[in-house]
């Protein structure tokens, strides 16, 4: 893969009323939030150099931008209460383009990498309590885990794959197996394969957003743990 040139990264923002979300287009997972767009610009350049740890963990080529004048912002989209509550709802417009099979290639080796920077903070935090937070608040690391499995499962559902879980309930199992299904289901949604809407005529996700919000998903998770173990 082509080393990422920097005159600018494009990005998009997601505001809401309270919470704003901003995103590199090219780079799925890689999205921060902050309390308005400039927080959340300098949120996302400021974990640049922990994105490029993990994809550079699966041999894929980033460079973090040097600041915030590297980040272009190509779109604002409107937030809903979901931006509000804490999780990116909105998917950008370059999201709609559709996926060929180099970029499919692309596009699941980067979920892979943020799938695999979680199974490392699960990991390395087995023997550790996770610290609360100020009010006592957070789940413990099992809660965590079956959490992202159940995302992984609705996300499946956004992008149209009908899944049937497995019957082993260790999670580390049902982890590798949800991840092969990811992977399958985005190839054929990149492939077309998959209806554009529900039954009842709701959009599905497009296999862009589809990684976009896994990775996301994973690397929130994944960061969560890493500093709450440390």
């Amino acid at each position: 893969m082509a080393e990422q040139a920097l005159d600018s990264v494009e990005v998009y923002v997601e505001l809401g009323q309270k919470l704003a979300f901003a995103g590199a287009l090219d780079w799925p997972g890689w999205t921060r939030s902050g309390r308005g767009e400039a927080a959340a610009l300098q949120a996302l350049c400021a974990y640049g150099p922990r994105y490029g740890r993990v994809l550079g963990a699966a041999g894929i080529d980033f460079r973090a931008p040097a600041n915030v004048s590297e980040l272009a912002v190509s779109e604002r989209l409107e937030g809903n209460a979901s931006t509000d509550f804490g999780a990116p709802a909105i998917a950008p417009s370059g999201d709609a383009w559709p996926v060929d099979a180099a970029e499919l290639r692309r596009l699941q080796n980067i979920l892979m990498a943020c799938c695999q920077a979680f199974d490392r903070a699960v990991e390395a935090a087995r023997a550790k309590e996770l610290r609360k937070g100020p009010r006592g608040g957070g789940r413990e690391l099992a809660a965590i885990v079956r959490h992202v499995l159940g995302a992984d499962a609705a996300y499946l559902n956004r992008i149209g794959w009908k899944d049937k879980p497995g019957e082993d309930e260790d999670a580390g199992a049902e982890l590798g197996r949800i991840r092969e299904v990811m992977l399958e289901a985005l190839a054929a949604a990149a492939r077309a394969e998959l209806p554009a809407r529900g039954p009842r005529g709701g959009a599905r996700w497009t296999p862009r957003y589809f990684a976009r919000r896994v990775a996301w998903h994973m690397l929130d998770h994944a960061w969560e743990i890493e500093d709450r173990a440390a």
